[in-house]
Parts: structure tokens; sequence; C-alpha cells
């Protein structure tokens, strides 16, 4: 089986050559693993592991991205990033260091502002990406497409957005609005110059804590569950599977997420209250796929290397027909053993050299 052949066959439950497998690291942790293999293509690298999903995008040639004094730079929604060390510098994220709405009470101020437009990019080279990853389940989207609190948060600040959510604030809906529009025409235009040839449409919203859901599910349902529904059915009219990347306990919502046409939930983050891998191919199996599962808080960082071998069989046994693309819980942190990641991949069978 190639990898396109591989990742389908696993969502219809046919079996598979091997469990199909998705890799995330943070740039830290990916440079530690071209360094082991000797190579310095993140392309190169995703082979090497065996990653089956690849990711096709269409061409920026919107308005210039600015860059700022502090070493900041501008988002597409007019907010601004700067990269933040932590743990002693091992590490850095970039973070939102200005907050273009934050203090924006009245949605008439938004009427003349520049949000991004499909037209900000070209989707002639779509095709072309889909030949050159013909063998791969090829993905449009990621975890920060639609995004409505995690992403407008970035722009507005977290407490004001979960207020937004609590009151159904007017500024607040027009945002999500803005948002939508903007990732639905750009999956449109996508899904439709590959001509049936992407896999798997992603999106993303981090609806749980460690311990519970972030809202309620009548603010879910008034305010997010539409979008949804109108994002999964876009995918698919194309032929394509929807994914949506959920951290956090999300079992709360997994029942309405199917009901408005999720295929797959991503991360599946398994620390999290309610969200044990078995529990959840019991209740929620036979009408969802998942994907991920590895934990990055636990097994993986500080499990041994016999932990990790016996949590990829457990997820190899338990899945043996197909409904898991197999990969950590989010960006593999950079505290991780290197062995630990390598004995996920090598178990697995998607090891591509030591």
């Amino acid at each position: 089986m190639n990898s396109r052949q591989r990742v389908l066959s696993a969502l219809a439950r046919q079996g598979y050559d091997r469990i199909p497998v998705h890799h995330e690291g943070t740039p830290e942790v990916n440079t530690l693993l071209k360094q082991h293999f000797g190579i310095t293509d993140d392309l190169e690298l995703a082979v090497r592991l065996g990653d089956d999903l690849r990711n096709v995008a269409g061409s920026y040639i919107g308005p210039e991205r600015r860059h700022f004094p502090d070493g900041s730079v501008e988002g597409l929604w007019g907010e601004r990033y700067n990269d933040i060390p932590y743990g002693d510098g091992i590490g850095t994220y970039p973070e939102a260091v200005y907050l273009p709405f934050a203090e924006i009470d009245d949605a008439a101020q938004l009427k003349d502002y520049p949000f991004p437009s499909a037209d900000w990019y070209d989707f002639s080279s779509i095709p072309a990406q889909c030949t050159k990853y013909a063998d791969y389940a090829i993905v449009f989207g990621g975890a920060g497409s639609l995004d409505f609190m995690n992403s407008i948060a970035r722009c507005r600040g977290v407490e004001k957005v979960l207020y937004d959510v609590a009151t159904e604030e007017p500024v607040y809906q027009l945002l999500v609005e803005q948002r939508f529009q903007f990732f639905y025409d750009i999956a449109e235009r996508a899904l439709q110059a590959a001509n049936g040839q992407i896999a798997i449409l992603h999106c993303g919203e981090d609806l749980g804590t460690q311990r519970g859901p972030i809202i309620s599910m009548r603010s879910f349902n008034r305010l997010f569950a539409p979008y949804y529904q109108r994002y999964f059915e876009l995918a698919h009219r194309y032929g394509a599977k929807s994914m949506m990347h959920v951290c956090g306990s999300a079992r709360f919502f997994i029942p309405r997420l199917i009901e408005l046409g999720l295929d797959i939930l991503d991360v599946v983050q398994v620390a999290a209250e309610g969200m044990e891998l078995g529990g959840l191919k019991r209740d929620f199996g036979r009408d969802l796929n998942f994907c991920g599962s590895m934990c990055v808080q636990t097994i993986l960082p500080f499990g041994t290397r016999e932990d990790v071998i016996r949590e990829t069989r457990y997820r190899m046994e338990l899945f043996a027909q197909g409904g898991l693309i197999l990969g950590p819980t989010h960006a593999i942190q950079v505290f991780t053993p290197l062995e630990n990641i390598l004995a996920m991949y090598r178990t697995a069978g998607s090891l591509v050299g030591n």
C-alpha cells in the first residue's frame, strides 16, 4: 500500500499493511530528529518517519506582512507575533504580542477593517502539489482554520473572548463570521483546484480544558455549530473527509460533532478527563475516526522506551482494522527523549532507517 491507500483504507475500517501515522513536533524537536538522520530537509524527515499525510496550500500574494522593531511579525488579521522563550531558553513559541481587536467594543469600528480575503492567495499550484504528493493522503487546512476562540483570542485576548462567548457579544460574532468566510472561501478554492485529490479538510478549535469543556453546549450550538456543519459539508461535497483538531476534554462535544458531520477527531488528548482511548473507540468508534493519541504530556516525554512501545502496540491492536492515524497529541515537545520518539515510529512500522 502507498500512504494514500493506507489512510483511506484505515478510515474505511478495511485494514492496512501497517497503521498509518502522522508526525508533529516543535521546530527544536524536528531539528533534533534531522540531526539524528543526518538530513536538513523537512520533507525528508517526513519520509524517514513514515508520515502518511502531506499538506498542500495556496501561495500567499496578499499585502506584505510587516516586521516591527521589537522583532514581531504581522499576522493575517493585524495581530503581531514574537518568538517567546520558555524553559530557560530551551525552545520558543510564537506568541501574540499585539491584539488589534482588544479595545473594539462596537462592530461599527470594524466597518473598514482590512480583513483577509481568499483573493490574497494563488491556488494555481495546487494541482502540481497534488501530483507531487499523489501517493500520500493530501490535507488542506490545519488546526488554525476556523478556530474561533483560540485564534480570535490572539487578536482580542483570552479573557475577553470567553466573556464574548458567554454574552454573545456582537463584535465577537462579527469576527467569527469574518473568520469563517475567509477559511471557507480558501478551502473551497483549494478543493476546486485539487479536483478530488484532497483527502482531508482540516480545521480546529480547543473546546476542552484538562478537566472538562471550556464552553456550554448552548454556546457551541448558537455561535459555532452552523459554521462547522457548513465546513464539514464542504469537505464531503468534494469527496474529502473532515478532520477537527480539538485539544483537551472533548468527550462532551463528540456526539454533536458527529451529528454535524465530523469524520476524524484530531489529537485525542488521552490525559484529559474522559478521553481514555478504549472508551472513545467503544462509544464513538463506529461513527468517528481518530488521529493522534500518543500523549505528549506523559508517555512520550516521561515514559520509558518500553512504555512507548507498549502504548503504541495497544493502539495497533485496538485499531487493527482501522479507525486511527497514530501520532502525538500535539507537537512533540523539546524535552522528549529522542529514543522515545523513534520507538513510537519504529513500533508502528513506519520508520525508515534507525
